[in-house]
């Protein structure tokens, strides 16, 4: 009988990516907490020691790229020059342009619920029962263990790791009843001289094991660490990153569908990420108060638009109630208008921080409490359906 497998992977800060994308929202951070109506669309890339700063920055802030640049590099862990990668002698570039005056005349307006979208595109939000995240099962293991590992790593008892890191969780789904992690590959820089028989048992001892159990799974699963032997060469000396380039592991970790827009570095005006915000709290209130087991909700949004072009749903084959009757709860109860998602999600507020995000995944976020992820529309979407 062939198994019903599903794998999805996260990556840690240390990432190349992964440090673009801290970047480029430490970047948008500064700019927000000193002028609100900041227009950013910033994109990094990071190779070797080097980091070059592009994109479009609209805003009466006074921004430090360097020393923000710097302070990510330190925070992370690439603080020595024997990794290649090094905060105190990094080279930064800065190429920043301001945003087209053919994009912000369509965006500002007068009333904040007229406020157009900064883009056209698609976006799209997802939950599922199938975890008290309301999020797959796949990516919520995938993003502990490298967090955990992180995690100890800075406390000092991951001996002899470095920042670059990546976990990939392959669930088993043959059996519905008795749901099961199948494997578990981590992948974890270190230093030269770590001894690795001692290094691999406690990534699987006291990293994959003890995060298994906290999801109440099996822990007889098969397991591969660093797989090509050694993994010294890490972090942007051994690879390119740029922002936007972990949008799965952003999202739900390819259990959904993804409009192609990446999140870091952009302000609340771009749709890519508040329309895809606004998706998931759309998603995880209708699963909550119980429309289904698990929906995709998909918004499409035009350049300078206020309303969405369009509302799209899929369920799964999970629902009682028809594709009409939810496209009606969502179109009552959930205001998806740019201006109004910003508003009542309040991401222009100068203590949000959108770099806390930039890893570990936008959803779910047990760490944080973000406005998106609250269930505070479940008792009148469920008024509504008991008045059918």
């Amino acid at each position: 009988m062939e198994k019903i497998l599903f794998t999805s992977e996260s990556v840690a800060p240390g990432h190349p990516d992964k440090i673009c994308d801290r970047i480029a929202d430490e970047i948008l951070d500064s700019a927000i907490s000193q002028d609100k109506e900041s227009r950013v669309a910033c994109e990094v890339l990071v190779t070797k020691n080097t980091v070059i700063i592009a994109g479009e920055i609209t805003s009466r802030a006074v921004i430090d790229f360097d020393n923000i640049t710097k302070n990510v590099l330190k925070d992370i862990g690439y603080d020595n020059p024997n990794i290649g990668t090094d905060y105190h002698t990094v080279k930064i570039i800065n190429l920043v342009n301001k945003q087209s005056d053919n994009i912000s005349m369509g965006i500002k307006k007068e009333k904040i619920e007229d406020t157009g979208a900064g883009d056209q595109g698609i976006m799209f939000g997802y939950a599922s029962n199938e975890s008290e995240g309301y999020m797959p099962l796949a990516i919520s293991i995938a993003h502990k263990l490298v967090r955990i590992a992180t995690k100890l790593r800075k406390e000092g008892k991951f001996v002899g790791a470095r920042p670059d890191m990546k976990s990939q969780v392959t669930i088993d789904y043959t059996d519905k009843n008795n749901i099961r992690v199948d494997t578990i590959l981590m992948s974890c820089s270190h230093e030269p001289n770590v001894d690795l028989d001692k290094f691999k048992k406690y990534i699987h001892d006291e990293i994959m094991v003890n995060v298994v159990k906290s999801f109440n799974l099996n822990t007889d699963f098969t397991y591969y660490i660093n797989p090509t032997g050694r993994f010294v060469i890490c972090g942007p000396t051994g690879d390119t990153g740029l922002t936007g380039r972990k949008i799965i592991v952003d999202t739900y970790g390819g259990t959904a569908e993804h409009g192609g827009g990446s999140f870091s570095g952009k302000d609340p005006t771009k749709v890519d990420r508040s329309g895809a915000y606004m998706a998931r709290y759309i998603a995880k209130n209708l699963v909550a108060a119980g429309v289904c087991d698990r929906i995709q909700v998909q918004l499409a949004f035009g350049i300078g638009i206020s309303h969405p072009l369009s509302i799209g749903i899929k369920t799964f084959h999970t629902c009682k109630y028809s594709d009409e009757l939810i496209l009606n709860i969502i179109k009552k109860v959930f205001d998806c208008r740019p201006g109004m998602i910003i508003k009542n999600f309040n991401l222009t507020n100068p203590s949000f921080k959108y770099s806390q995000l930039s890893n570990y995944g936008h959803f779910g976020r047990p760490d944080l409490n973000l406005p998106w992820e609250k269930l505070d529309k479940v008792d009148e979407i469920k008024k509504m359906l008991h008045s059918i």
